[in-house]
């Protein structure tokens, strides 16, 4: 079980410009894993890559 650490207000990493993604590889679909575990065990809706100190342009979202 992953629940990777959740920048919150004010953290510095937040105003960081993600990079684009060149290309899906392994450790983006395991990133992806990681994040929507993180954001339901957080009872969220949506989750960025930088929120979770990765400064890619990634984000899940549960549009339910």
């Amino acid at each position: 079980m992953s629940n990777l650490e959740i920048k919150i207000y004010d953290d510095p990493m937040l105003r960081e410009k993600a990079r684009p993604i060149e290309a899906i590889n392994a450790s983006h679909q395991l990133l992806a894993a990681e994040m929507t575990e993180t954001m339901y065990l957080n009872r969220g809706i949506g989750l960025a890559a930088n929120q979770v100190g990765v400064i890619e342009r990634m984000i899940v979202i549960d549009v339910e």
